[in-house]
């Protein structure tokens, strides 16, 4: 999922972060986790410059923020729902359809309503991939809906991507298992504008960016082994980079005229699977040769529901072979790319690569001229953006954790946010990461803080809160 149109020697400019206050997408503008112009508090905490709290049905999608408006999916009852919350906690609306089935999804873990919305300050796109897309304006009224077909991705974990708008038009990546596409269409009507096949890719969670150099536009999507650029007007594939992690759970962020994408997940250069005759010696309870859910032990079922790879209710070794086949193309790593590329650039468009300290799901976070990534275990590393110079790696953070919220900043810090509610706020920059303040919350945070004005918005598990100074 990476690369670009031709041009020579002409300046790069990026699709970087407006200045304005929103945060209109997962990961705010172009999902790149940073607010220019924002000034959120120091000292957060359940009971530290808490300006409001809202109870909230448990979802794992990040707040979006636009014109005093906070908008967020959940799943409850049986319904999945679009909100609106004034910027006082008050819920200003909710609507919410029944899905007539819904998506595989993890059941500790994941929900149907993973998606974060997106805004351009008049519409409301949301995502569901037991439903499709839903349209609204700022007063809740609806303006169109796209059904489509329940997803089938990533085994058990179910839809992890979140649609964006651009210029009219809202893109969402539909990677399945099967059937895997591209998507545009515009955001007043709702109708396909174009859709782009995408048969390589076998399920991600990533969510796209726009990569903007020469003048031109790019939809760069993470996938399977693969990441790809598209052309913004056509969706014409422009070029492909592989080798990158087997299932994207991360999105890419651009700056300093390059693309930045750093994923992880069971590959050929590190944690491979366990071979065929183990797996079968582990979970073959009846020695069949094939290994059915029920074989398999509670807590791994729905991990291993993913290697059924034709939907068919048992793991067999043609299932299992194909799984093997991808983790085999499969390289962890963080990429820098340059621009300007056309066809497969695999291997002329890579201007640095780091292998260790690599992120599961938190996605990659350039400011200030570094790029900073965050693995498991509360592990942060720090980078020279343009030159790939290790500043700081794997260096820990005191929260040691799982972490699916991305790091997001402003104001000269970075804020983290660990899967048990642990918040770490760390100054940018520097030779080793210094910490400024922590906070437990006690409960768990999977969503992505949102960053506002001097507002920073958190969804934890029970609540959505609002900090200010």
């Amino acid at each position: 999922m990476a690369s670009i149109l031709l041009g020579c020697c002409i300046m790069v400019c990026d699709a970087a972060p407006s200045s304005g206050s929103a945060w209109p997408q997962f990961r705010g503008p172009n999902s790149s986790g940073v607010a220019i112009d924002a000034h959120p508090p120091l000292q957060i905490s359940p009971s530290n410059n808490v300006l409001w709290r809202a109870d909230v049905p448990w979802s794992p999608s990040s707040p979006c923020v636009s014109g005093g408006r906070i908008f967020l999916t959940t799943y409850v009852d049986g319904e999945l729902q679009t909100r609106a919350y004034a910027d006082s906690g008050k819920m200003l609306w909710s609507h919410r359809v029944r899905p007539e089935k819904l998506e595989l999804f993890h059941n500790s873990e994941g929900s149907p309503a993973a998606a974060t919305p997106a805004t351009d300050g008049r519409h409301v796109v949301s995502y569901f991939g037991s439903f499709g897309l839903l349209a609204y304006d700022f007063k809740g009224k609806e303006l169109w809906r796209h059904p489509l077909p329940v997803a089938m991705s990533g085994g058990s974990f179910g839809s992890g991507t979140s649609p964006i708008i651009f210029r009219n038009r809202v893109i969402l990546n539909r990677d399945q298992d099967q059937n895997s596409s591209l998507i545009a269409l515009d955001v007043a009507t709702g109708k396909i504008v174009w859709e782009t096949p995408r048969a390589e890719a076998h399920g991600s969670f990533g969510t796209p960016v726009i990569w903007s150099n020469n003048q031109s536009d790019e939809v760069v999507s993470p996938g399977s082994v693969r990441l790809n650029g598209y052309d913004f007007k056509s969706g014409l594939e422009q070029w492909a980079m592989d080798g990158v992690a087997g299932v994207a759970c991360t999105t890419p962020v651009v700056g300093d005229g390059l693309l930045f994408f750093a994923g992880w997940s069971p590959g050929k250069s590190d944690s491979p699977r366990l071979s065929w005759p183990n797996f079968l010696a582990k979970n073959d309870k009846n020695g069949d040769g094939e290994v059915t859910l029920d074989e398999v032990d509670k807590e791994s079922r729905d991990f291993v529901r993913g290697l059924d790879v034709n939907h068919d209710g048992k793991i067999t070794k043609a299932d299992y072979d194909s799984v093997a086949a991808n983790d085999a193309k499969a390289e962890n790593a963080l990429i820098a790319i340059r621009p300007f590329g056309r066809g497969d650039i695999t291997q002329t468009h890579v201007a640095w690569k780091v292998t260790r300290g690599l992120p599961y799901v938190p996605s990659p976070l350039f400011y200030d001229g570094r790029v900073y990534i965050l693995r498991d275990g509360g592990m942060l590393s720090s980078f020279d953006a343009k030159t790939g110079k290790v500043f700081y790696q794997q260096e820990r953070l005191e929260a040691t954790d799982r972490y699916y919220a991305s790091p997001v900043a402003a104001d000269g810090r970075i804020y983290v946010v660990s899967v048990s509610g642990r918040l770490t706020v760390v100054k940018a920059g520097g030779e080793k990461p210094e910490i400024l303040h922590q906070a437990a919350f006690g409960e768990r945070v999977f969503g992505t803080p949102a960053l506002s004005g001097s507002r920073l918005y958190l969804r934890t598990q029970t609540k959505l809160y609002a900090f200010g100074k």
